[in-house]
Formats: C-alpha cells, structure tokens, sequence
C-alpha cells in the first residue's frame, strides 16, 4: 500500500469512499452528496494549504486522509481539523493509522502547532483510533446535530503537534514544504 498525495484524478474515488457516510450514517453530518464538482472544488481549495493524502494499493484509493482550516479568524491559523475515512472493505487494515500519521508529520513540518478532531458520537471506534492517536478528549457538544430522525452529540479531541510558542511562524503551505 502507497500513502501519496492525492490528485484530481482519485476525487471520484474519494467522493465514492465518503457518499455512504453521508447517506447511510451519523458520521457525517451532511444529508446531500456533494456533486463531483462541488466536491472537487472542496478538494481543491483545501489541497492548495493543506495536506489530502489518499491509501492506494493496486490502483485502488482505499481510504483518505486531510486537514482542514479550524476556523476563519486569524487567531486559529495554527489550528486544523483532521478527518480520515475507510472504504468499508478495507477497515481494520491499519489503513486509518498509516494515513493519519502520515498527515500528522506534514502538519508539524507545516508549522501547525494543534490538530482537533471532531467525532460524531456514539462512535467508540473513533474515539478509540484518536486516542491511540494521542488525542485528548476535551468536551462534547451534546445533542448538536439531528440526522437520521435523533439528536447526536460531537466530541472533540485534541493533539499538540508541536510545543505552543510565543509568537509562532504562520505556518507554511503543502507546496512550501515539499
């Protein structure tokens, strides 16, 4: 298995790995699936910051893996979220930890100093995988979001990736670092 980042060719494939877990799960908290040009657009605006690493084996996209902004103000700029998602075939494969790590270490070369994960609960899985991760669990938003005819919760966890400095470096883009 490859970890590489992803191009505009594996967006269908990407689009294909996330459509269940909008339509057939609480873990998105999207109703519609995107179009392919709304997601492409989604893809492109964040792969020119951050990085949006695809797991392939034999040609196949098997999971992603990406940061995005945390919020908008200038503040947050050294704050990500990460999000990581699985083919169904392919759980359970170490696939998640390999794309994970990976995005982290480009992150911290970035200059990134804290990634945030927010987890659609009940999901012990996730919140299991962040953990191993070294993810902190900071709080829950109870009963934020409705899907699926029910009220669900988001927790939140955090990781440093780096020490918190006075007056740190904006960090760099993708392209910078590579």
């Amino acid at each position: 298995m490859t970890i590489r980042f992803a191009t505009a060719a594996d967006v269908p494939a990407i689009l294909a790995i996330y459509a269940p877990y909008i339509t057939d799960s609480i873990i998105s908290f999207e109703y519609e699936v995107p179009t392919l040009a709304e997601f492409s657009e989604r893809f492109q605006t964040i792969q020119s910051q951050l990085p949006y690493l695809v797991a392939e084996q034999d040609g196949r996209v098997l999971g992603y893996a990406y940061a995005s902004k945390h919020r908008d103000r200038t503040a947050y700029q050294w704050s990500v979220e990460t999000s990581v998602y699985v083919h169904p075939d392919a759980h359970r494969q170490g696939i998640a930890r390999q794309l994970y790590t990976t995005l982290l270490s480009y992150l911290r070369r970035q200059g990134y100093v804290n990634a945030l994960a927010g987890i659609t609960t009940p999901n012990p899985e996730s919140e299991a995988f962040h953990r191993t991760m070294g993810f902190n669990y900071l709080g829950t938003y109870n009963n934020i979001g409705y899907k699926m005819g029910a009220w669900y919760g988001v927790a939140w966890f955090q990781l440093a990736l780096q020490a918190h400095q006075p007056d740190p470096l904006t960090p760099l883009s993708i392209g910078q670092i590579m």
